[in-house]
């Protein structure tokens, strides 16, 4: 039974490369750096801001991350004036939601995003209190980011579910190792930032290539018939 679907945010329910690469890029310019590109964005992204801008640094030659500590109050501060720059969900996300919303099973995001700009995003594409559990990244409360599960166990805790009741649905090799991690049916989503052949590299349970799929998934495991609405 399918009680709980956990999400991850930044390729799984909103596409926000643009708003990502576009405070990177401000950030590399500000040091006379070049810029990286939508496809180098995809592949520096999902581990986290400090992972994000040590990838970019060395990407553009600062080997030695020279620029490393002042380019993550930089970044910081560009990403709060333009963190929804350009962000939608993708094709499919709401209709998802909804579904999953009118038969009652329980709705979360879990993110490497700093926690703030994540509810900026989540409530600002979404809408404040959509979601039932929501949280960015909180290592100063002591929470370890993903591929940790304890964000994952914090969830299912807080909502009274088990992780054999839990999907727990990403795009990227991060969000595999943290569904695996955490115990939770895992789902590889195809619509994001990585490939088909990085998320079965890990074996999760499903791969998803539409939004529409994980209804499937969730109506063949729940029991619930086609006309049900």
């Amino acid at each position: 039974m399918v009680r709980c679907c956990i999400f991850d945010l930044d390729g799984t329910l909103v596409n926000s490369v643009y708003a990502i690469q576009r405070s990177v890029n401000q950030t590399l310019e500000s040091f006379g750096l070049e810029p990286i590109s939508v496809e180098e964005t995809k592949q520096y992204a999902g581990d986290g801001y400090k992972k994000l801008m040590e990838r970019a640094l060395k990407a553009r030659g600062d080997e030695k991350l020279a620029f490393y500590q002042e380019s993550l109050t930089r970044y910081s501060a560009f990403f709060k004036d333009c963190c929804l720059y350009r962000v939608e969900p993708y094709d499919g996300i709401r209709t998802l939601l909804g579904f999953l919303k009118n038969h009652g099973v329980k709705i979360a995001v879990l993110s490497n995003k700093p926690h703030a700009r994540a509810m900026d995003n989540i409530n600002g594409i979404f809408g404040e209190g959509y979601f039932d559990w929501a949280s960015g990244e909180r290592e100063s409360e002591g929470i370890p980011k993903k591929p940790a599960p304890e964000g994952v166990w914090a969830c299912a805790r807080e909502l009274g579910v088990s992780m054999e009741e839990c999907l727990y649905l990403g795009d990227t090799n991060t969000d595999m190792k943290t569904g695996i991690n955490a115990g939770a049916v895992t789902v590889g989503v195809t619509w994001g930032f990585r490939d088909r052949a990085e998320l079965e590299s890990f074996s999760p349970a499903y791969i998803a290539d539409h939004p529409s799929d994980v209804v499937q998934i969730v109506k063949d495991v729940n029991g619930i018939e086609e006309d049900e609405q």
